[in-house]
């Protein structure tokens, strides 16, 4: 599968899994007018999402080593909560109609949602 096309699976994966974000997990709203404007907001917020963990993740990863070590990674689940929170700011300050209501237990299972969802279909589509 070439760049882009890899690209456009993670980003429609993404998409998908913070619209069953939406869904499933009550203080995670969407309040758009269309089905259209639905998709294009939930695009947006997955670009965002990406922009968020590539340039945050691999700077806390380096700084934060040590609680890594010391809560045998479990501290990765309160930075995705938090990175998903900061998506969320994000959104909102850009305007989108997407919005997290608070950390726990919104922004947490958000975040474990949307990484097992994409993990899930970025193994079953990322298939050469």
């Amino acid at each position: 599968m070439g760049f882009l096309m890899g690209l456009l699976v993670r980003l429609g994966s993404t998409a998908v899994a913070f619209w069953l974000a939406t869904l499933l997990i009550p203080g995670i709203t969407l309040d758009t007018g269309s089905a259209t404007e639905a998709v294009a907001t939930l695009l947006l917020v997955a670009v965002i999402f990406g922009v968020v963990n590539a340039v945050l993740q691999p700077l806390i990863k380096t700084v934060g080593c040590g609680f890594y070590l010391l809560t045998l990674g479990l501290i990765a689940v309160v930075v995705n909560g938090l990175l998903f929170l900061l998506t969320s700011w994000i959104a909102g300050e850009a305007g989108l109609p997407f919005h997290v209501d608070g950390f726990w237990p919104a922004a947490v299972l958000g975040a474990l949602l949307v990484g097992i969802v994409t993990w899930l279909l970025g193994a079953l589509l990322d298939r050469e």
